[in-house]
């Protein structure tokens, strides 16, 4: 029986594999006490013109990126993970390069928008799928053409779904968030606790 040393909250009744190349979904995972593994997939992801709504595209990716290792591990829990920011009818993922970043920015400056992450949990030793889909509004304050070019040279926001990072330097932006802040990192915490919990994947590292 698996058997994980208690290191934070909880512990896991099984092998968990994080199928994300992401530092803040590993960060955030770490904070849970979790024992886990990293296994980046390489499927190629849907972007903003697959036609898809933003919770859509998410949940597609995020099941993809899953399938992928839960295919290589079916002795492990996967975990796949998806983010973008959208605003009207346009979605946003990572930016192709400094002027991609540099116009996204320009657009989501001043203005409400909203972060989706999708998140799928596959279990193939217990048959078990769950995907679900957190939205965040976030507003971010009007700032100088200048301030944005100057926050984009930095370099944070190329790998980041918006082009900012609500963690890092990009927080000066941020005005309002309304809803899951760990969300608009990347990954919705207290859903996927939920999740795990019902799963019975976790459990508390103390118990009655």
């Amino acid at each position: 029986m698996y058997n994980q040393e208690c290191k934070g909250p909880f512990q896991a009744t099984t092998a968990i594999v994080l199928a994300s190349a992401s530092p803040r979904r590993r960060d955030l995972m770490n904070r849970l006490g979790l024992g886990f593994q990293v296994s980046v997939a390489t499927s190629q992801e849907l972007g903003p013109e697959s036609g898809l709504t933003p919770a859509e595209l998410v949940e597609e990716n995020a099941w993809v990126k899953a399938e992928e290792i839960a295919s290589k591990r079916r002795d492990a829990l996967v975990i796949g993970a998806d983010t973008c920011v959208s605003l009207g009818d346009r979605i946003f993922g990572k930016p192709e390069d400094l002027e991609d970043a540099i116009n996204m920015l320009s657009y989501l400056s001043g203005r409400w928008h909203r972060v989706y992450t999708g998140f799928c949990i596959l279990w193939p030793a217990k048959a078990k799928r769950v995907v679900r889909v957190v939205a965040t509004k976030v507003s971010l304050a009007q700032v100088s053409p200048d301030v944005i070019r100057s926050y984009c040279a930095t370099g944070e926001p190329l790998d980041k779904a918006g082009a900012y990072a609500v963690q890092g330097a990009g927080s000066f932006m941020v005005r309002k968030i309304s809803g899951s802040w760990t969300n608009v990192v990347g990954l919705p915490i207290t859903e996927l606790v939920e999740s795990l919990m019902d799963l019975g994947a976790i459990r508390p590292c103390v118990q009655d």
